[in-house]
């Protein structure tokens, strides 16, 4: 009998709004570290962005606990919520971060970070939008591939920004903001490739 009540699908569109809102998040937290201004409305931005994702996030836990059959197991189902969750939060995390510390520049670094975490965000956006297609595991797959890669990158832009930050003689205060900027940003990416982890999982149980 269970085979033929339907499955709820809007699980999917909700996904897709949420890895939309990372992919607005990321991209928003690029173009203010490429034009840096302390008074830049894109604060604000984030703010809004973080307080929608929230709602997106929420709606997909209550329907969690009100639909019958859903498309795949239910714990899969909060742990990609609560990870795509995730990458927001840290995004608006550092950006509070560096309002705080009335950070005065930007720097490559960073942007570097920024770029690897906008792709990430993309790429996660491609697979998610296949998730609900069973013929697009392949594709899905691929884009999982991608975003490990761009995490090796994170890693890598990282350990290149620690390099430049502790060139010279820094000054210690400076080291403790950047250096929690940078890893903030490069969490983010990590992050994005436990998005990846978990939709390989589901691909696996289903197959």
């Amino acid at each position: 009998m269970i085979r033929f009540i339907p499955r709820e699908e809007k699980f999917f569109d909700l996904f897709e709004a949420q890895a939309e809102h990372n992919v607005h998040a990321a991209r928003v937290f690029k173009d203010l570290i490429a034009q840096w201004n302390l008074e830049s409305p894109s604060f604000q931005k984030l703010q809004d962005i973080e307080h929608e994702a929230d709602i997106t996030t929420h709606e997909v836990y209550d329907r969690l606990n009100r639909t019958f059959i859903t498309p795949f197991d239910r714990e899969d189902i909060h742990e990609l919520a609560s990870e795509l969750d995730d990458i927001v939060d840290l995004v608006q995390s550092v950006s509070i971060r560096m309002k705080i510390y009335r950070i005065d520049r930007s720097d490559a670094p960073l942007l570097s970070l920024a770029e690897i975490l906008l792709n990430s965000t993309e790429n996660i956006q491609k697979a998610v939008a296949e998730l609900r297609r069973p013929e697009k595991q392949r594709r899905v797959l691929d884009y999982c591939i991608e975003i490990n890669r761009l995490e090796n990158a994170g890693d890598k832009a990282l350990e290149e920004a620690l390099v430049h930050l502790f060139n010279g003689r820094p000054e210690p205060l400076e080291v403790i903001k950047w250096k929690e900027i940078y890893e903030g940003i490069e969490t983010a990416v990590d992050k994005c490739e436990d998005v990846a982890n978990v939709l390989e999982s589901i691909l696996v149980k289903s197959s």
